[in-house]
């Protein structure tokens, strides 16, 4: 391309925001050369970063390395899914070169030699590296900050959370410092984080997407049970994406099988039988949540969609209630029992609820756990059988949207409001789990998708909960839902269109 037709600013600015599909388009096509659109982004995090400190670590020489080498790839006719694409990845992936601590200062000069194999998968695909985004402390919380890096912001309110644990990932996405992302989920790590910024997110089916390297110190979060790698993006189908590249990195598992996931059930969104799950079972359904039902409604009759309410699936659907304690009992055991913990504390209360199972979880003895996994299992099943009559759960992701930042410690005492009919409840940090957790302990694949904003002008979300092991599902009813109402919103504030157009010499 010559000097004489550089791409506009304005155009570069909207390629921006644009998913990872149609910037590898524009690259394939000569619209735009991949040094030229990772300046632009590398220019736009210089801008807008120090707002929002969502990219924490940067490898500007190693990115320029890649798509001047992305350039000459397409100048040869060379074609791949992701060449010249910028991309950034959470900060507990192993990036060679880069720094892995999980926001933990003891860990602060943990240098990485290698990729995580994730990260080598979407390197092979041609993505630009740009560097990383800012995780929690241990990965354990809501919001987004920690004593190495600092706080994270949504970019939609400064003065909100972005969610976590995956949040530096879903603002550096809803800002468009890059258009694709690489996150975790346990508790809603990547759902919580996308419903809050307005973008899409997957968790994919356990044990789908190899979790290796990752953690510091080295490997030590490789296998944690309940954990799954998965995208963050601006559309479903670049989550299809970057899931179909994710697949099969397992080095010892792939010497024996591979994976290949099964279709999308349909094509047509009439065609989807939906459960419509907008109120957990015997709680009050707060305004967010019914914010969620309306869209969803909406949405679906629009389409000529079929929508099944609980009470009319009444036998088919599994005890979530049951199940949840179970989920946050298998979720406190895969954490470290603390330090000088000889046995499990005293607790005069007699039936286990999902609070006293999360203070138990970690002192469970192996018969104990091996119980719950049996549980586990068997609540496999009945969503098994629950799926031979649907398609996908539609549900919140969490009872409000991004929430204000609050740092107070201990963690597990804060509260958060959640507004009600009957006015704002003040709900502890172990009671906002219900949604993000009802697709974890099975193990199911869930998508989050936009529904646009709320009064607030806060970006509001839904999940789409699929069958186990089918997660195109999931990502293809999200795909097909946004197109009809719209997808991705780019937060205001964040173009820079006050930059003049670039003309050339």
């Amino acid at each position: 391309m010559s000097q004489q037709q550089l791409p506009s600013f304005a155009y570069l600015e909207a390629l921006a925001f644009a998913p990872a599909r149609e910037q590898a388009r524009a690259l394939a096509t000569g619209e735009v050369t991949a040094i030229e659109l990772l300046d632009h982004v590398l220019a736009r995090i210089d801008r807008y970063n120090p707002q929002l400190n969502a990219v924490i670590a940067r490898d500007d020489e190693g990115a320029r390395q890649a798509a001047r080498a992305a350039d000459a790839a397409l100048a040869r006719g060379e074609r791949k899914p992701l060449l010249g694409v910028p991309i950034t990845v959470k900060e507990n992936f192993h990036v060679a070169g880069l720094v892995t601590c999980v926001g933990n200062p003891d860990y602060a000069h943990n240098v990485d030699t290698d990729d995580a194999p994730a990260v080598s998968a979407l390197r092979e695909a041609g993505a630009v590296l740009i560097g990383k985004t800012n995780v929690p402390l241990s990965l354990a919380d809501l919001q987004t900050y920690n004593a190495v890096y600092g706080v994270t912001r949504n970019p939609w309110n400064l003065h909100r959370s972005p969610g976590g644990s995956s949040g530096g990932s879903a603002a550096a996405i809803a800002a468009g410092f890059g258009a694709l992302e690489l996150g975790t989920d346990i508790g809603g790590s990547i759902r919580v984080p996308a419903h809050f910024t307005g973008v899409f997110g997957h968790k994919p089916t356990f044990g789908l997407v190899y979790n290796g390297g990752t953690g510091a110190p080295s490997g030590r979060q490789t296998l944690r049970d309940l954990t799954v790698a998965g995208p963050l993006a601006r559309s479903a189908e670049d989550l299809e994406l970057a899931l179909q590249l994710l697949l099969n990195r397992d080095p010892l598992a792939s010497k024996a099988w591979r994976a290949t996931l099964p279709a999308a059930r349909h094509d047509d969104l009439r065609k989807f039988r939906v459960l419509l799950l907008t109120a957990w079972p015997g709680q009050r359904q707060s305004r967010s949540e019914r914010l969620v039902e309306t869209r969803l409604r909406q949405g679906l009759e629009a389409a000529g969609v079929t929508v099944t309410l609980p009470e009319e699936a009444a036998g088919l659907l599994p005890d979530l209630n049951a199940a949840h304690v179970v989920y946050r009992s298998l979720l406190g055991a895969s954490l470290p029992r603390p330090t000088g913990a000889a046995a499990q504390p005293a607790d005069t209360e007699s039936e286990e609820t999902a609070v006293t199972a999360w203070k138990r979880g970690p002192y469970l003895s192996h018969a104990e756990w091996l119980h719950k996994h049996e549980q586990r299992l068997r609540l496999r099943q009945q969503w098994e059988a629950f799926f031979e009559h649907f398609d996908v759960v539609l549900s919140p992701v969490l009872s409000a949207t991004a929430f204000a930042h609050d740092h107070s410690e201990p963690k597990d005492a804060r509260s958060f409001p959640v507004a009600f009919d009957e006015g704002v409840t003040q709900l502890r940090f172990a009671d906002l789990f219900n949604w993000a957790g009802l697709p974890v302990l099975p193990g199911l694949p869930a998508t989050s998708f936009p529904l646009g904003l709320d009064d607030d002008n806060l970006p509001i979300g839904a999940q789409a909960v699929g069958p186990y092991l089918e997660d195109l599902t999931p990502i293809r009813f999200a795909a097909l839902f946004t197109a009809q109402r719209g997808g991705f919103q780019a937060p205001p504030g964040f173009a820079d269109d006050a930059q003049p157009e670039r003309t050339g010499a």
